[in-house]
């Protein structure tokens, strides 16, 4: 039984804006931003682009995770660190986990990524997609899904706000508790791949976006959300159209 260390008793009781319009077109643009093709509603952009004029747009964050060249601009007590004092990397993206264990932490950490939502509101973005909620699995067992819970639900409370939707990255474990943490829609990698779609459709109905990597994926995802649910296959570096590798699909 998972517990959420929450800060108050329901955060997700109204969220400021609607979330994602469903079933609607959608594009991924978190690589660098393009044109939306044609039919396309929804675009998720990163938070230093601006949003694409006229649709509804996504504000990428990586919340729980530093990027390669962000490394200098966090304090070093707030990346987790090995009973070495090594710091705890995700060798899959080299990217250090964000130490989110305690309540100290996770406020000084949320002070910053809040910063960044500010800068989503102001921009023009209607919601915000903060990565790397499943950080805890790749911990090491230095902090678990409690401690990732407090830490979203903080993000959540600012995302309201400030007037934004949020959505749920990923992490199928945590689906069940979209209410105590706030959290508005689900944006979700290869679903189709894993056969877990509905996993979060359970909770977040048809508020669910799905961006597979794959044509297994792609067509496992179309076979049963074609109708209901937004779905995009993207190359795996989700780079600009006109760049060598772009790939884009959908159902």
């Amino acid at each position: 039984m998972i517990t959420p260390l929450l800060t108050s008793p329901s955060a997700g009781a109204s969220a400021a804006a609607p979330p994602p319009p469903v079933h609607a077109g959608f594009d991924y643009q978190i690589g660098g931003a393009y044109p939306p093709p044609a039919g396309v509603g929804v675009v998720s952009r990163d938070r230093e682009d601006s949003p694409a004029g006229g649709l509804y747009n996504i504000c990428y964050v990586n919340a729980f995770q530093v990027q390669p060249d962000e490394l200098d601009e966090w304090e070093p007590d707030l990346l987790l660190r090995d009973a070495n004092g090594d710091v705890i990397i995700d060798e899959e993206w080299d990217e250090a986990i964000l130490d989110v264990s305690t309540s100290g932490k996770r406020d000084r950490i949320a002070a910053k990524v809040n910063g960044w939502i500010d800068g989503c509101a102001n921009s023009g973005f209607q919601a915000v997609e903060p990565d790397n909620y499943d950080s805890y699995e790749r911990s090491r067992g230095q902090f678990g899904s409690s401690a990732a819970m407090a830490f979203i639900t903080l993000l959540s409370q600012h995302a309201h706000d400030r007037g934004l939707a949020i959505g749920q990255k990923n992490t199928a474990d945590l689906a069940e508790f979209r209410d105590d943490t706030g959290l508005d829609f689900a944006i979700v990698e290869e679903c189709g791949e894993y056969e877990e779609c509905d996993s979060f459709t359970e909770y977040f109905g048809d508020n669910v976006i799905v961006i597979e990597y794959t044509s297994k994926g792609l067509a496992t995802a179309c076979a049963g959300w074609r109708d209901t649910l937004s779905i995009v296959r993207r190359d795996m570096d989700v780079v600009p159209a006109g760049s060598s590798g772009y790939l884009r699909q959908t159902c």
